[in-house]
């Protein structure tokens, strides 16, 4: 797909981190799979791949955690 930021390249598979930050909560995996911009970095995540994030990062909250620093592991 093309990079709906700069327009200028056609993304390609990567990996990224993703931070999420929500009330006390500060979530960052790293290593995520996406498709990136190589022009300017962009990373897009698929549906999927979201949800299981945001899943995960309501349950670091629900336990109190503030800080929660990992690696991307596919269900």
């Amino acid at each position: 797909m093309k990079c709906v930021i700069c327009h200028q390249a056609e993304t390609v598979p990567g990996l990224t981190t993703i931070t999420l930050e929500r009330e006390q909560l500060t979530y960052v995996i790293k290593h995520v799979p996406a498709q990136v911009c190589p022009n300017c970095g962009e990373a897009y995540v698929d549906e999927q791949t979201t949800a299981a994030l945001f899943s995960e990062a309501e349950a670091a909250m629900r336990h109190g955690s503030q800080v929660n620093i990992r690696e991307y592991a596919p269900a």
